[in-house]
């Protein structure tokens, strides 16, 4: 259904000028704007146990839910051994990248990653997202397209908060690929998430994401998300304006000092090195306390140097949260 005032354009064979068109494609994009997702709650609920796992070197691993618009996503959280430290553990919310959702398993996949953090002490939650694994719902576009992933990760972060054992003021964000934008949308939404760190994130401009990204995870035909968003709005040269209200890196200033770390392999076939450079950019442009880490040669994973960029990541919560 066309939104009402262009409905009636449409009707009296008016064309809207391009203020008006500007105005009416940020209405319909809406539930990506940053600033409507602002206005979003994210309560969250208590995490409940689904599923004990073997523990792992030093900490306990278990399958817990939380609620998310009104489903039960899933997710495989870590709490290290022992007496959690005064004023409890610190805390990261693990963001894993694009997974086909039907090939999606809870405790499969990034295990060496949740493992360094949390032999590290930090208690580390990775949500499922919806329509992955177990998780209720069904999946989304790309968290590019769609707003539902980062939903689902901000209710992730208010459900840990609430966990006993964990400080609420020291928890930040991990995140690979798109991951990486979930994690830097989040941020900008969400100003308790206190230090992020992505890894080949999809963190560049819309303008990128048409141009650099390949398709993979898109969809084809008329199911291709970014197709639908072309067709529906244009180009970002066309329509800045709306592409900016649903960027985050139009909102970094927004940041206020909460650090970020960006990891990107020079060899990466999936997501392109010019994503992480342009919010590298962008933050120092703002003023924004950041560092950028560039492995050349290495792939999308980071196979080369997981120690080195693992141990510079744990460093980096280590002296953030």
């Amino acid at each position: 259904m066309p939104h009402p005032l262009r409905l009636a354009l449409l009707l009296a064979g008016v064309t809207a000028a391009p203020a008006a068109q500007a105005r009416l494609a940020q209405t319909d994009a809406a539930p990506l704007s940053i600033e409507r997702m602002r206005a979003r709650a994210y309560p969250g609920s208590a995490l409940t146990t689904r599923q004990t796992l073997r523990p792992g070197a030093g900490y306990q691993r278990r399958v817990v839910s939380y609620l998310s618009d009104g489903m039960r996503i899933n997710a495989l959280l870590t709490v290290p051994n022992g007496t959690p430290p005064r004023g409890g553990w610190p805390a990261i919310v693990f963001n894993h990248g694009y997974i086909p959702p039907q090939q999606y398993r809870t405790t499969e996949r990034y295990v060496a990653y949740v493992d360094a953090f949390a032999r590290a002490g930090f208690v580390v939650l990775k949500p499922d997202y919806r329509g992955h694994g177990s998780s209720q719902g069904e999946p989304a576009a790309a968290a590019y397209w769609s707003p539902e992933y980062t939903v689902d990760v901000l209710n992730a972060f208010s459900s840990l908060q609430k966990l006993k054992g964990v400080n609420p003021g020291r928890i930040g964000m991990w995140g690979h690929s798109m991951g990486g934008h979930i994690t830097l949308r989040a941020m900008v939404i969400n100003p308790e998430i206190k230090a992020g760190n992505i890894w080949a994130g999809v963190v560049g401009p819309y303008s990128l994401i048409f141009q650099d990204l390949p398709r993979w995870g898109g969809g084809s035909g008329g199911n291709d998300p970014r197709a639908q968003m072309l067709a529906r709005y244009g180009t970002p040269d066309r329509n800045p304006a709306l592409y900016r209200s649903i960027s985050p890196n139009s909102f970094l200033a927004d940041l206020k000092g909460r650090p970020l770390q960006l990891h990107h392999g020079t060899g990466d076939t999936h997501v392109p090195i010019s994503f992480s450079q342009a919010p590298a950019r962008g933050l120092k442009a703002a003023g924004q306390p950041s560092t950028f880490f560039s492995y050349p040669g290495d792939d999308h994973n980071l196979s080369r140097n997981l120690g080195v960029a693992l141990r510079r990541s744990v460093e980096f919560f280590k002296n953030t949260l």
